[in-house]
């Protein structure tokens, strides 16, 4: 009886695992990213392929951790205020882990409109943390990716962008755009 209980509960482990996207293979540099679909707070779906043929800076963050990367989100801006980085080949964006807080989802999306307003983008909400769980993003922090226009994975931080890296990813993002 014993063994067959624990033979139970060990499926039931399992079947957790796997379902929850535990064992989903994490994104890597040179993989292609899967696509994706989220709302803004208008209620305005989005994917990748909305931005077809830019180089697209995804930065997926938990909301107790929105200024985490400011200092790459600001090196990023400060590219594209150069000219360096353009309208018509890149652009970056925000998705919020809304599952990764105890914060309301009012309170979010006031949060996420006042980065929106700052750095001119767009912020979706991913309220199911769909996308950490499928693309392997760690919780409770915050993620950059970069991909190319074929939505291959150039670049990927999972929490703080080291500051040694900062100017080697926005060059990055500046030669893709050119190719």
């Amino acid at each position: 009886m014993k063994r067959v209980m624990m033979l139970g509960v060990c499926l039931i482990l399992l079947m957790g695992c796997w379902t929850s996207g535990v064992w989903a293979e994490p994104l890597m540099a040179n993989m292609k990213a899967s696509d994706w679909s989220f709302n803004d707070s208008e209620g305005k779906a989005f994917t990748m392929e909305s931005w077809a043929g830019k180089v697209l800076l995804v930065n997926y963050v938990d909301p107790d951790e929105s200024d985490l990367n400011e200092h790459f989100t600001e090196a990023m801006k400060k590219a594209k205020d150069q000219g360096l980085l353009k309208e018509e080949t890149y652009k970056g964006i925000g998705i919020v882990d809304c599952k990764a807080t105890w914060k309301p989802d009012a309170l979010i999306r006031s949060m996420a409109g006042a980065k929106a307003k700052k750095y001119d983008t767009i912020i979706l909400f991913d309220y199911d943390a769909t996308l950490r769980n499928a693309w392997g993003l760690a919780e409770d922090t915050a993620n950059a990716i970069l991909l190319d226009k074929n939505r291959v994975i150039k670049a990927i931080v999972r929490g703080r962008v080291p500051d040694d890296q900062v100017e080697t990813i926005v060059k990055l993002a500046i030669d893709l755009q050119n190719q």
